[in-house]
């Protein structure tokens, strides 16, 4: 059950923008780094699935510890001075190891039990300076989330309120910022109408706690499940009576640090493994298990994104997928079908956009938390509310090009969360707990990668994707 949980968290949308950059970057190399990005994401979820055991296995023997501590004061009140200087004499070769598990030890200390959110195996393993880098890069990755939903819901109310859906325009027609929507109203005023009422029904959510979305989630993962299978059927429909119009290139260069961005947007799910894998019984075949999901979301992703580009021209693939439907009648016929396609990203985003709100307002409150201190009440209901929701809808009312938010939330933010933070994580706590249970550490969660090598590859791609992608912005900001 915890592995389909982990299937509805990867897919969701970066899934709808991924056809559109596969068509920029070209068929092979989407294919080709797709693949490698699915193995780089494989890697690193195996790697915090072993910081989650090691995490596990800290909390215990630190316990362990304290208990032992407070037998050992016990059993000293017992007996009078003299008596203790004598019993610490004798007992003193005994008692001087600091540690109290010995190579051998048994493995349940790494049962994953304990949920261990990133954030406290971040405090666990790594110092203050680390522990502050680690919220940052969180809190600028939900920023990116933020405004990703934000111009999403309005974008697609947009395209429904100011398309042609009567099917006498035909599907060629490429719509720009400036064209009419309602009478005087162009669509770039229709959009910031949207945003507007967007922001007023959702935003005050943030102020408070989004509680008891089980079945929310649960209607919202039918939909979007409903949505991914009629838009994939539909295009194969279309390719296989010789309709389909695309024609992608084998290899554009220059669309490969923005798919790059979306694909590891993409396959982000690390920062909520603790919440998956946790009350998962059976952990027995972990890494195995999550290959397989691995294959099955590459495979789900490859075939959206290759019968989207084959089916459609691909100078008119739109930012969201789903979007494409809505005013093409040659692919669906059926105008309710094509509203619901065109409006389900509409109610699938704002169930997610408080949670995601309320997740980045408590990590601020976490950043800036100082222990035994309190924020006042102005601060706390007020001011990180507002930092919350303000970046966020300023950005989306600044642009919605949804392929370069996404591509720029994956390209910085996501590789920390995907890559830098996972490596750091497992080689710290192999460091940390080497000298507790021995260089043979009992980890039975232990990555399929446990050399150090891999641990520099990560680190070293990561590197080398952050300076490809920002050399790349820089040299296109200048022809500009």
């Amino acid at each position: 059950v915890g592995l389909v949980y982990m299937f509805n968290l990867i897919v969701g949308t970066g899934a709808l923008t991924m056809p559109r950059a596969f068509a920029t970057a070209g068929w092979v190399v989407s294919l080709a780094l797709i693949c490698f990005l699915a193995c780089m994401s494989y890697m690193t979820t195996t790697f915090v699935i072993e910081a989650m055991a090691a995490a596990n296995a800290h909390i215990r023997w630190k316990r362990r510890e304290s208990e032992r501590v407070i037998n050992d004061s016990d059993s000293m009140s017992d007996y009078s001075d003299d008596e203790v200087i004598i019993r610490d004499r004798v007992d003193r070769s005994e008692t001087r190891p600091i540690l109290s598990v010995q190579p051998g030890v048994s493995p349940d200390h790494f049962d994953i039990v304990e949920r261990v959110e990133m954030g406290q195996m971040a405090s666990i393993f790594f110092n203050k300076v680390g522990v502050n880098m680690f919220y940052i890069c969180i809190i600028v990755y939900l920023y990116g989330d933020l405004a990703i939903y934000a111009a999403a819901v309005p974008i697609s109310l947009m395209e429904v309120a100011c398309g042609n859906h009567s099917c006498s325009a035909g599907s060629s027609i490429k719509y720009n910022d400036t064209d009419s929507c309602w009478g005087p109203v162009k669509r770039k005023d229709a959009y910031r109408i949207f945003l507007t009422i967007f922001t007023l029904l959702l935003g005050p959510f943030t102020f408070f706690n989004a509680q008891k979305t089980k079945y929310l989630q649960i209607m919202t993962s039918l939909m979007r499940w409903i949505a991914f299978t009629m838009m994939i059927i539909l295009a194969l429909i279309r390719i296989g009576k010789g309709h389909g119009e695309g024609k992608p290139p084998v290899a554009e260069l220059s669309g490969v640090p923005n798919l790059f961005g979306v694909c590891v947007y993409s396959f982000m799910c690390q920062h909520s493994l603790p919440s998956l894998v946790t009350p998962i019984s059976d952990k027995k075949r972990m890494n195995g298990l999550v290959l397989a999901d691995y294959v099955l979301i590459l495979g789900f992703y490859s075939l959206l994104s290759f019968t989207a580009i084959f089916c459609f021209d691909n100078s008119l693939l739109k930012d969201m997928y789903t979007l494409n439907f809505t005013d093409n009648c040659d692919v669906i016929g059926v105008a309710f079908l094509r509203y619901f396609l065109g409006l389900f990203p509409v109610f699938t985003i704002s169930t997610n956009f408080p949670i995601i709100a309320v997740t980045l307002r408590n990590n601020w409150k976490t950043l800036f938390y100082r222990e035994g201190g309190t924020y006042p009440w102005v601060v706390d209901r007020v001011v990180f509310p507002l930092i919350t929701l303000v970046p966020p809808i300023i950005v989306a009312f600044c642009t919605h090009d949804l392929e370069v938010l996404v591509g720029i939330t994956g390209a910085y933010a996501g590789t920390g969360i995907q890559y830098i933070i996972p490596a750091c994580l497992v080689y710290l706590s192999r460091k940390r707990l080497q000298p507790v249970f021995g260089e043979d550490m009992p980890n039975k969660h232990r990555s399929p990668f446990h050399h150090t090598f891999w641990v520099i590859f990560i680190l070293a791609w990561a590197g080398s994707c952050l300076m490809f992608v920002t050399a790349n912005i820089i040299l296109t900001e200048t022809k500009h």
